[in-house]
Formats: structure tokens, C-alpha cells, sequence
């Protein structure tokens, strides 16, 4: 009946396996092969079946949910398997273990940047917009977002141009922030942010700038430059301050930054060169004083927040002064690979590790960046000590923009085509990427202990929520299909994943 061999259905008698196997091959003479499939696939794996899955009762119930790089299954929910006691490997075995428990998970997200909230505020209707945001953010109809790292003021993505929240005129300061507003951010950004955490309250919020005030800085110039340190003082009131402001709007803080990536100054959009020692400096005697006084102890400060290829500048802060203050340090994508983050971890194990920014290129093919993101943040991140995987824009236009700096063919989780009316919405791989584990893996949840067979072969990451269930996500990255077995507290399930597809399995 399988080319895997005969159906079985334990504890069943021998007869009665018999008779069922008798009347399935009358009803498969009887009926085209597809009827005969849908009938059996609540049983076992069909006639033909590419999967080979166990069918011996009395284990938990598996789903599974399938993406392909041909985009023939888009975060494609397949018949159910059972975990079994005994039966036949299948290739590779993944053996899952629940009792080792690593770092905890705070999400999976990307940023409402200005460009993003801006078109999904202005470019969609009333129903658009509803209808994407549960689709960015609900865990049941959309896919789970549940970490927003949101830029404090403008970055290369701005609708709005170059603004932050204390802007002079050239040559004025204002030390003492007296002209400190959030009033940019009322348009449109703080609506979406609260109305994001209305469809998914565990949402956390990670806030920081890309450039301070121009007139913080040597140059005067919100784009590229030196902090003036003369100013760490009202640089860190400029954070309490917006702390405060957002707490007040219903938007709780949950950590900060000091600076996006601190060791790139350009002249192109907002950024500002930002040593390690003078980021120790600020938080050791500035910020971290500062959010304590003011009540604010409990936002976390990142250290960093820059790509896997130093891991010298987070080591310095987490060895100075400023550990005291420190959570632990945050890391990008576009140098270097996730083990750095391992290497910081092992460093100062009593510092955490987040993931929090890697962008799509409108020049890539699906199949190759599916493999990619789910081998190098999905799971090279996770497995290397990441409590987030936050991606970068949530939302860009057909041109890659609005732009507010040099990146031409970057691309969103969602493109927001608004050349067409109504405007046409598209969502990416990095949408699905996204929903892989952001469906699954709530916040809360940990990473427990599972072994991976590396690149060109299959990889895996496991995890286990507040509930108890267990999530799975399994990648395919060789060039052909791959057989594996799934194994957890002595039973298992054998599957096939084809070439370059990514599956998330969750059990109870």
C-alpha cells in the first residue's frame, strides 16, 4: 500500500489490520488516487506518499508546517504525524532533549521604522491596514511578531527625512532638553506600536537612536560623526526622557541601546562613530545612573549593536564598569558569522546575547535567502545563545524606500506596492522566515537541546514555551531531499524534507 511498506495500526488484532487493509485496497480500485489519499492521511502517510511516517498510536500528535524555496508551500500547514514507540529510523535522527534548557526567548520581529509605519498609516485603507497587522502580529492569524526594535528618531529609512527628538537650529543647544517631543512619533508610529501590542500583548519593545541630536555631536550633523561627551549628560536624559514619554503613550520599554552600530559613520544617512570606550564610559556613568534614578531600573541596556565580526568592542563593555548596568549585547548580520556570539557568551556567561537586525536585497532569489536566514539567524542565531531574531524593515514600497539614505534594493518583510489602487501588499521570505518560529515559539519559551548535522545537510533548532509544548524547526539545506527521524523520550516519527525547504514541527 506505501512504498515505505504496509500500514500499521498498533494495537489493533492482526484480523482486524487485515480487514482495514482489505477494504482500503477495494475502496483504492474503486476510487482515483487522490480520494483514496485524503481519506488516508488522517491515518498514516498515503499511497505514494513522499514521507515515510510512523502510525503506532499512543504518542503526541505532531504538526507541521512546511515552507519550499519553489514557494509551493508558504508557511503550508500538512497532515499531522505521531510520535511512535519502536519502528525504523529514517536517515539522520534529531534527538530532542527537554531537559537541557538554554537561554530563554524574548521574540521573533523586525522595526515599524518610520518608512515602514508611514506607508502602512498613509498607503493602505482602514481594512488594509487592519488586516495587515494581524497578519504581522497575531499569533493564530498572522505570524507571531513579538520583539520591535524601534529607531529613536530618523534612520536611513525616514519618510520624514532627518528629525530627532530635541532638534535646534544650527548652532543652538539645548543642554537641559527643554524642547524634548515625541510629537513626530504621535502621527503615526506610536499608533501602529499600540495598536501591534493590542493584537499581541507580549510584544517587547528595544528602543534606540541612530544618531543623537546633531547639536550632541562634533559635527553637528545628525549624519555621520563623533558624540561631543561634553553631552553624555543630557544624552542620557534624552533617553530617560523618551522612556518616560513612551511609557506614558501605554509603549513599556523593555531594553535600549546606546547607538546602531557604532563603528559605521557615514555621511549618507544618520550614524554616528561611537568608540567602546566612550560607550562604557555613557553607560557606567551616565545612562545607567540616569534610568536607575529616574525608576527605570528594569529597562535592560545591549551593548553594541553591531555585526558578528568584533567581538572585541561588546567583550570591552561587558569587562569595564558598565557591566553592572549591562543585560548583555545585541548583534547584526552583515560581517562576520553567528559563533561570535558564542564567543562573547562564553566570555561572560552571565550576559545574555540578542539578534537584532538583518535586511533583505531585492537582488536575491527566494529559495537561496529562505536557506539562508533560516541557516544563519533562524538557527545559527538561536543556537548560538540569540533571545531574539529581529529583522529590519517591517514594510518598504516597490522602490526599496521611502528612502533616507544609500541602500537602494533593500527589502521588507512586506512590500507595499502603492504605484497600483488600492496598493497591492506582498509579503516576502523574510515574512516567512519570520513565521516559522514567531507562530511557534512564544516568548518565555527556551531553547532546549538538540543535535544539527550543519550546512549542506539537515539543521535544526528546538525549543520548549511556558506550556510545555515543544517546537522543532528542521532545514533541509542540501541539494536533495532528506530523510531524518525526530526522536524525543524514546519514541520518534521519521519525515522527508526536499531540497531547501524549512519545516517547524510542534508537539505537546
Amino acid at each position: 500500500m506505501s512504498e515505505h511498506g504496509p500500514m500499521i495500526f498498533p494495537g489493533v488484532r492482526t484480523s482486524v489490520r487485515t480487514d482495514i487493509r482489505d477494504r482500503l485496497r477495494k475502496i483504492a480500485r474503486l476510487f482515483p488516487l487522490s480520494l483514496v489519499c485524503t481519506a488516508c492521511l488522517f491515518m498514516s502517510s498515503c499511497p505514494g506518499s513522499t514521507e515515510t511516517m510512523q502510525t503506532v498510536s499512543g504518542g503526541p500528535s505532531v504538526l507541521i508546517v512546511e515552507t519550499t524555496g519553489d514557494r509551493t508551500m508558504l508557511l503550508q500547514t500538512l497532515p499531522s504525524v505521531s510520535f511512535a514507540t519502536g519502528g525504523n529510523s529514517s536517515g539522520l535522527v534529531i534527538t530532542v532533549d527537554d531537559t537541557t534548557l538554554y537561554q530563554q526567548m524574548d521574540g521573533f520581529g523586525g522595526s515599524l521604522t518610520d518608512s515602514s509605519a508611514w506607508l502602512i498609516w498613509n498607503k493602505l485603507s482602514a481594512s488594509q491596514q487592519t488586516t495587515l497587522m494581524q497578519e504581522l502580529f497575531s499569533p493564530s492569524g498572522g505570524i507571531g511578531i513579538s520583539f520591535l526594535r524601534q529607531p529613536m528618531g530618523a534612520t536611513d529609512f525616514s519618510a520624514s527625512g532627518n528629525y530627532s527628538y530635541d532638534d535646534m537650529p544650527s548652532g543652538q543647544t539645548d543642554p537641559n532638553l527643554t524642547s524634548f517631543s515625541v510629537t513626530h512619533d504621535a502621527a503615526y508610529i506610536i499608533p501602529l506600536v499600540k495598536q501591534a501590542l493590542s493584537i499581541n500583548p507580549n510584544i517587547k519593545v528595544v528602543a534606540l537612536p541612530w544618531s543623537p541630536p546633531a547639536w550632541m555631536k562634533s559635527t553637528g550633523t545628525m549624519n555621520g560623526g563623533n558624540m561631543n561627551t561634553a553631552y553624555f549628560p543630557s544624552l542620557a536624559q534624552y533617553f530617560v526622557d523618551f522612556v518616560q514619554a513612551y511609557q506614558q503613550q501605554g509603549i513599556p520599554i523593555y531594553a535600549v541601546s546606546v547607538q546602531n552600530e557604532p563603528l559605521y559613520s557615514t555621511t549618507g544617512y544618520p550614524s554616528e562613530y561611537l568608540a567602546a570606550s566612550d560607550e562604557s564610559t555613557f553607560i557606567a556613568s551616565n545612562l545607567g545612573p540616569a534610568l536607575s534614578t529616574a525608576g527605570l531600573g528594569q529597562v535592560k541596556i545591549f551593548a553594541y549593536e553591531h555585526n558578528w565580526d568584533n567581538t572585541a568592542y561588546p567583550e570591552s563593555a561587558l569587562g569595564s564598569s558598565a557591566a553592572q548596568y549591562l543585560a548583555g549585547s545585541s548583534f547584526h548580520c552583515y560581517a562576520g558569522d553567528p559563533s561570535a556570539q558564542s564567543t562573547v557568551k562564553a566570555a561572560f556567561p552571565a550576559k545574555d546575547i540578542w539578534f537584532t537586525e538583518c535586511s533583505g536585497i531585492t537582488s536575491t532569489s527566494f529559495a537561496g535567502d529562505l536557506v539562508w536566514n533560516a541557516e544563519h539567524l533562524l538557527i545559527g542565531a538561536t543556537r548560538n545563545w540569540a533571545r531574539s531574531v529581529s529583522l529590519w524593515n517591517l514594510a518598504l514600497d516597490q522602490n526599496s524606500g521611502p528612502k533616507n539614505g544609500t541602500c537602494s534594493n533593500c527589502r521588507g518583510v512586506v512590500t507595499i506596492d502603492d504605484s497600483v489602487a488600492p496598493a497591492n501588499v506582498t509579503f516576502n521570505v523574510e515574512y516567512y522566515i519570520l513565521g516559522h518560529l514567531g507562530k511557534f515559539v512564544l516568548p518565555g519559551a527556551h531553547r532546549i537541546e538538540s543535535n544539527t548535522f550543519g550546512a549542506g545537510s539537515i539543521e535544526d533548532v528546538a525549543f520548549q514555551n511556558p506550556d510545555g509544548s515543544i517546537v522543532l524547526l528542521v532545514l533541509n539545506s542540501a541539494s536533495n531531499a532528506g530523510a531524518f527521524t525526530v526522536s524525543s523520550k524514546g519514541q520518534s516519527f521519521n519525515y522527508t524534507l526536499p531540497a531547501g525547504a524549512l519545516a517547524t514541527f510542534s508537539w505537546k
